[in-house]
């Protein structure tokens, strides 16, 4: 008797969430074709993604060809690049600019080899042959301090990172002006 008492309370519920669905729906009059009518919705999205405004990517990238091409005459004048390289090409496997250019005072600084560093700093192999360099266990990279290290042992790699990092933030400053 209980589980037919449970059934019949379970079906006159479903059927009162029922019939207040049809009542909040309100009667089909003039308002209800105006509703249905798309024109009268707002463009507004209820996404939030796209409520965030996308930056241009001509607008970001001219600004840091113009920053990228100060910085690599910069670098160039004082020696850390040739004459032939720049920026973009010798930091693209690197995530911030300013580790590349760190990286690139500590090898010029200490005579190491970029690839080397860039490959234990990265954590990524590049094309050029880093067969030779003592590298990082893992595709994780390495701090500075340490990447120098495995590259040149008998180095002061604390005081070199320093250095370095410390060139490389007044150039990035020197660039952006």
């Amino acid at each position: 008797m209980k589980k037919m008492w449970m059934v019949v309370a379970v079906l006159s519920a479903g059927s009162l969430l029922s019939v207040g669905r049809v009542a909040a729906q309100g009667p089909a009059g003039a308002g209800a074709s105006a509703a249905a009518d798309s024109s009268s919705h707002t463009s507004h999205s209820y996404n939030p993604i796209k409520w965030v405004k996308k930056a241009k990517a001509s607008d970001s990238t001219d600004v840091n060809t113009d920053k990228n091409k100060k910085l690599t005459l910069s670098l160039q004048q004082q020696g850390v690049l040739t004459a032939e390289t720049n920026v973009t090409e010798k930091c693209a496997t690197f995530k911030e600019l300013g580790s590349c250019v760190a990286a690139l005072h500590a090898s010029y600084t200490l005579g190491l080899d970029f690839d080397c560093l860039k490959a234990n700093v990265t954590g990524v192999l590049s094309s050029a042959d880093t067969t030779s360099c003592q590298r990082a266990g893992g595709d994780k990279g390495a701090s500075l301090e340490k990447s120098i290290h495995m590259v040149k042992p008998d180095a002061d790699a604390k005081g070199a990172a320093k250095e370095a990092e410390k060139r490389a933030k007044e150039d990035l400053k020197q660039a952006s002006a």
